[in-house]
Formats: structure tokens, sequence, C-alpha cells
């Protein structure tokens, strides 16, 4: 198999951007800007669109040396570094838009040509012109990359003589006066400076030849970096001459100006035709490159990843940038097309720059080579985005909401490659330092933030208490679920990766789900509940359904006995098959003088119900049995003080009982029995009435429906429920 051509710093990157970068802008349009912004205002825009080039280059040529760059230019750094899903985008996006600039450059071309040689400038003249280039040129790319590239070099050279024709010119329109700011009847900057913008837009053109150069580490940062360099330096000089030499009037109205002052005006022509031919053909190499890629990560159809010859030449995908150019060609008008196109290459450089700043702050694996501060990416991101947002912010959205699309598009193809993106280490160094700023205060009892270790078991209706277990958690707090395996000689525990269960019903509700092999399923539970967790988010709930049968279970007792030592809030649910959780629709909150912990942490979980979607029409009561015979319009106030505080809306019914005293379970039974959900407190009780308390509450629950039991640990506030002693005080 012969060796592959590869490319140096020079052919492969300096010379593609460099040609890119002095184009139809800086021959047609740099008079204008200067004529119309004056100089010092000329400098500010070529200074502040070099902004964004700098830092954009900086940041590709960093993220360069770090990792391999392969063939695909922009989208392999952009889909190595933050996934697939945005490198696609936005290499999809790259890839129509070069397309698309080929057919302007083009036209640009065609113009030019057809005047100069007196041909017709019509739009079909234009076209037929504009297709028999793009055919030329497409054919070179075809013979071969390296005969395209050192036609560069010819190009390169023709640049060079135009311009110093230009510098040896002299002018008949010199100014009386320098103009250097800009004058009355001026295009506004911000109009220029989006005429201007596309002159520097062109630095990439030799990122997307990394599939073909040498040494990519070495070359993508030297040659990016010296291209722009030089051409930020003719800019700037040749602003100044044109403001020495001619005067702004004249530059205002005159594009053909350097041709005019021009020692030798042949040589301008020569340089226009090379400049947009020059970036046509950067296009052309350029493009096809970043199909092919897409195409080998099954981005794009796999057809275009097929290549030719020793160099694997695209030419699937040249034959595809081919019809998309020869579309816009046969168009003619593109301005509606081009605002977008710019907006495509903006984007694409303001995630080039946050994909560099994210790296460089979120990866430990980040290690450049080519060095540079974090904050030069994260400037070169806002400054795109202002600059898209000053210069068209119709385009810009339009450039987003297509980006968008492509994105979440991708996300559901779940297009998976072998690269770590930058988002896990994003999200592992906010929730890094997200624990230890959590870890470092002080646990206040003002708010309960629920941390809920879950066994839910395997049941037909294990999702009901998942469910509500994600319910009484609220919006942020955190669901554990564990399957016990029961192995009784449990010689050789799960693997790590074996231990996490994926799930779509765990996956759906937000709740993470890991299972274990036990020996013993309470002492199992008990060893869960005293190891599992970390600095920061420790667990501080236990949720379970409702043991039945457990009543004589010594396991069980010692069980609870650890649940409670180790002081976690307890929820037992006893779920009504029959009736689930009938319509979401009623729920009751029962209190007594003993509950005053649990009663505040009724209030946290009613106020978690009612903000769940299923809930958000939820009738709550609070009913409170007054055994004491305190005054009802105390003991309403009392309560109402209370429920206000924790900012529920509930209603409230005190049921005297200091002359019959019905047993309180017999006042569930008669108030609570069509309740959708009732929440009763667990009372303080010795464990040896352990076997009284549970068979005593099973006969409750053959009576109501769905009942949550619940045991607040000591972080609760104690409510004030001393109602005889507000009576007193009253």
């Amino acid at each position: 198999m012969p060796e592959k051509n590869k490319f140096g710093t020079f052919a492969g990157v300096f010379t593609p951007s460099l040609l890119t970068i002095l184009g139809v802008i800086m021959y047609m349009r740099l008079g204008w800007v200067v004529g119309n912004a004056g100089l010092i205002g000329a400098i500010i825009i070529i200074i502040i669109a070099h902004v964004i080039a700098v830092t954009t280059g900086l940041s590709v040529s960093s993220v360069a040396t770090d990792k391999k760059i392969g063939a695909g230019g922009i989208y392999y750094v952009l889909s190595r570094s933050m996934g697939i899903p945005i490198g696609g985008s936005i290499g999809i996006a790259l890839y129509v838009g070069t397309a698309f600039s080929i057919a302007l450059y083009l036209i640009g071309f065609s113009e030019s040509f057809n005047a100069y040689f007196g041909f017709g400038t019509s739009i079909d003249d234009l076209r037929f012109t504009g297709t028999i280039a793009l055919v030329s040129l497409t054919a070179l790319a075809l013979i071969s990359t390296s005969v395209a590239l050192k036609a560069q070099y010819i190009i390169l050279a023709a640049i060079i003589l135009s311009l110093v024709a230009v510098f040896l010119g002299t002018s008949e329109a010199a100014p009386q006066t320098i103009a250097l700011f800009s004058t009355e009847g001026s295009v506004p900057m911000e109009v220029v400076f989006a005429i201007f913008f596309p002159a520097v837009t062109g630095f990439t053109a030799g990122i997307a030849m990394s599939g073909d150069l040498k040494d990519p580490k070495r070359s993508i940062p030297r040659g990016t970096l010296y291209a722009i360099g030089v051409g930020l330096i003719v800019y700037i000089i040749l602003a100044i001459f044109l403001a020495v030499t001619v005067d702004s009037e004249v530059l205002k109205s005159d594009y053909n100006i350097l041709m005019k002052i021009a020692l030798f005006a042949p040589a301008v022509v020569a340089g226009i035709w090379g400049a947009t031919l020059s970036s046509a053909l950067g296009g052309i190499l350029g493009g096809p490159r970043i199909l092919q890629a897409m195409s080998i990560d099954k981005v794009t159809p796999k057809i275009f990843s097929k290549g030719k010859g020793a160099n694997n030449e695209p030419v699937n995908a040249l034959f595809m940038v081919f019809f998309i150019a020869e579309a816009g060609i046969l168009i003619g008008e593109l301005d509606v097309i081009a605002r977008v196109v710019s907006m495509f290459y903006l984007t694409a450089y303001g995630f080039i720059n946050i994909s560099y700043f994210l790296e460089s702050w979120a990866n430990p694996d980040f290690q450049p080579s080519f060095k540079i501060k974090r904050w030069i990416g994260l400037l070169g991101f806002i400054a795109c985005f202002i600059v898209m947002f000053k210069l068209d912010m119709i385009a810009m959205f339009g450039a987003l909401a297509v980006i968008g699309g492509l994105y979440f598009w991708l996300q559901r193809k779940e297009v998976k490659i072998q690269s770590n993106d930058v988002w896990r280490s994003v999200w592992e160094n906010v929730v890094n330092k997200g624990l230890k700023k959590i870890d470092s205060q002080d646990v206040e009892n003002t708010n309960w933030n629920p941390n809920i270790i879950l066994f839910s078991g395997r049941s037909d209706h294990q999702k009901y208490l998942l469910e509500l277990g994600k319910t009484v958690s609220g919006r942020t707090g955190v669901v554990t679920n564990f399957k016990l395996i029961l192995d009784k000689e449990n010689k050789k525990p799960l693997k790590k990766t074996e231990q996490v269960v994926h799930d779509e019903n765990f996956k759906e509700l937000g709740i993470f789900a890991r299972q274990i092999k036990v020996d013993n399923i309470y002492q199992g539970i008990t060893n869960i509940a005293s190891s599992f967790g970390f600095s920061g988010v420790e667990p501080n709930t236990i949720m379970m359904g409702w043991p039945k049968g457990m009543e004589s279970s010594v396991e069980y007792s010692k069980m609870t006995e650890t649940l409670l030592h180790l002081d976690y809030n307890l929820l037992y649910l006893d779920f009504d098959r029959k009736a689930k959780f009938g319509k979401y629709h009623t729920v009751d909150l029962w209190w007594r003088e003993t509950d005053s912990k649990n009663a505040e942490m009724m209030l946290n979980i009613a106020r978690f119900i009612i903000a769940a979607p299923k809930w958000n029409n939820t009738n709550i009561r609070v009913l409170f049995v007054n055994n004491n015979n305190v005054k009802e319009d105390i003991l309403y106030k009392k309560i109402t003080r209370l429920v206000n505080d924790l900012r529920v809306n509930v209603a409230i019914k005190i049921i005297n009982n200091a002359v019959e005293q019905t047993p309180f379970y017999a006042i569930i039974e008669s108030e609570s029995a069509k309740t959708d959900l009732t929440i009763v407190g667990i009372p303080n009780y010795k464990i040896e009435k352990q076997a009284e308390f549970v068979l005593k509450t099973n006969n409750l629950f053959e009576t109501i429906g769905s009942t949550l039991l619940v045991k607040a640990a000591n972080n609760f506030n104690e409510l004030d429920l001393d109602l005889i002693q507000e009576e007193k005080e009253e």
C-alpha cells in the first residue's frame, strides 16, 4: 500500500487559512469600511473581529495539542470534547455553510471575471461562469489534494504581487485631512462590522485539513495563529494606507478603488480572482473532510465515509459538496442564506471557545502542550454571541434553532463513540464543589431536604411505592432504590458495574437504583442504612412497604431499633391494592399532642405532595383529636398558626374526644375510610410493645385506603402542641 502524502504547517494550515482570510472583503470592501468608519473606527472594527479570531484560534490550538486530532477539523474537536450531539450539530451546520460559501465565492469571482472581459453580468451569465469555475475546481480536487494545495502557492503569489502593486500605486483623490472617525452620512458602525467580519472567518480552513497533516498538534497552532497574525497586520497596514491615500468619500462609493490606485491593475484583478478561487478551493477541500468524518462516526450516511487512494480522499463527500454548491450558484441570490451561514460560523467559534474553557476547567486529564489562560476561551465565547446578537438577531435565532434541532435529533439517535465528552467532567466538577459547599455548612432545621433510601421490593404495585417516594422527596430530593437479592451463602458480592440498575421506570421517575446480595434482608437494610452515602449528601430517610406479619419478628425489632438509633426519618407505606391512590384528590394528616415532630414532617410531606402533577388538585386536611377538652377556637387558632408558618394550604378539623375517649385508630377509621392517602404518625413506644402496635395498625389498614406511617428524626422541630398551656395563657 503506498504511503500517505501528509502536509506540513505551511502547505496544510497556513496557506489555506491565509488565502481565505485575504479574500474578497479585503479587495472589494476594506476601502468602503475605512471610508465609512474612519481610520480609528476601521482599526477598532479590525481588532474586535480579530479578538474572536485570536481567541478561537488559541482555544482550538490548545485543544489540538491535548488530544489526537483526526480528520474533520472543528467537528472532530467538538465531538471529542463536548460529545456527538453538539459536535455533530455544529459539524452539519458548518458543512452546509461551507458548501454554500463556495457558491458565494464563485459568484463573486464570476462578477469580476465577466465584468473584466466584457461578458454578460445577468444572473444566468453568472450562473454559467460560476458553474464552469466549480467544475474546474472540483476536478482539480479530484485529481489530487496535493496538486490543489500546490496550486494555492500560485494564488498566494498572485495575492502578494497584487498587494505590492497597491502599495506602490498612487491616487488622484488624496484626502485633505485624514478622517479618523465616521462622518455624516456614513453607514452605521454595526453594519460596517457585519460587512467586514467574514474577512476573519477563514482561519479554520487549515483546521479542516487536520486528517491530512503530518503533525496536527504542531501544525494547527502554528499555522492557524501565524495566518491570523499575518492577516491582522495586512488589514491594519492596508487600512492605514487607504486612509492616507484616498479621500473618504471616494472610499465610500468606489468598490474597485484598489484596482484604480494600483501600479499595475491586472495584478489586482489576478489577486481578486486568486482570493475568490482559493477560498472556494479551501471549501472544496475542507467541506468533504468534515462530512467524511461525521459519516465515520455514523452521524451522517455511511456512504460518505468511503474514500479512495492512499490518502482516503473523500470522493463521495466531495460530490455532495459539489451538488450543494451548485444549488447555491443556480439560486444566484444568497443574501438570506449568507446571513445565516455567517451565524453558523460564529456559533461554531463560540462552541470551540466554550469547549476549551470547559475542558480546562473541569477535565482533570486536560494537559495541552500549548497552554493559554482559561479566561481566553470564555472571552471568545461571550464575544461571539454578543457579535451575533448585534449583527443580526433574527439570523442568530435562525442559526441556533437549526443547530438546536440537529442537537436533539442526534441525542435521540444516540450515536456513540469511544471518547468521553467534557460534560461528564463538568458535572463531576460541579457536584464535587457543591458537595464541599454543602458539607461545610451546619445542618439547620428550617427545611427538610429529603435524601431517601427506598426498599421497594419486586411486586405488581412497586411502581406506586416508587412514585410516592419520588413525590415526597420533592423536586430536589434524592431517592435511591435498593433491590436486595437474598443469597444465604453470599460468597461473592455483585461487581460494582452489576450493582447499578438501568431501568426505564427508575429513569423516568429520576430515581437512582442499586442491587446488592445479602444473606439476611433485615441485616442488609441495617448495613445499607449504616454505610450508604457520602459527605454533603447523607441519606436522612428510610422508606419501604409496611411489613405485615412482622409483629413477632426479633430481626425486624432489631432493624427498627437500629434505624431509630441512627436517627433516620421512617416512612412505611401500606398500599391499598384495590383502591390504590384513588383519584389523588384527598390527603388526611392525623395529629395528636404527642406527635409534635411527626406533625412538622407531615406538613413538609404535604408541601411536596401538592407540588406533584398528579396531586395538584388535592384537598388536604389536618385532623386533630382533642382528648383534653381544650376550647375549640384556641385549638383552631393554634393549628392555623402552625400550618401558616409552613405555607401549606389545608383545612383543619378538630375532633373533640374528651368525653367519649374513643380510641385514636377508631376515629381514623370513621373519618378517613374514603381518603386517597392517610398520613399517620408512629408514636414513641417501647420495643416490647411492637407486637401490639403492629397488630392494631394492621387492623386499621384493613378499613382505610393507602396509608403512610411516618416517624420523624430528631432534626425536626417540635411543634408546640401544648394546648393546655395555650388555654391557660388565653
